[in-house]
């Protein structure tokens, strides 16, 4: 939790200048990617692999496509709406060229 915190802290600190073990410094931002650091633990023992989740890339498909089409639905009724109510009507341009 700590080691989060840390993280938090630097991402925080941006540009403003990068904290190290000796407190904040100056320098280039570094972008802070979440990841496991510690790969032992106190006493030296191996940590166990992270749980692994099968099948992320189809779940993720599964819930952005959906939520995509209703978006796009809602977006054509919305625009339809608009130009019933003659809020927003695009203007037919003659391409005569």
């Amino acid at each position: 939790m700590a080691g989060l915190g840390g993280r938090l802290l630097a991402a925080a600190a941006g540009s403003r200048g990068r904290v190290g073990p000796g407190g904040l410094r100056s320098g280039p931002a570094v972008t802070v990617v979440p990841s496991r650091s510690e790969t032992v633990s106190r006493s030296g023992a191996i940590l166990p692999k992270p749980p692994k989740m099968p099948f992320g890339l189809l779940r993720v498909f599964t819930v952005v496509i959906p939520f995509l089409y209703i978006g796009t639905q809602i977006s054509k009724n919305f625009a339809a709406l608009l130009e019933e109510h003659d809020i927003f009507v695009p203007e037919d341009d003659d391409d005569d060229d």
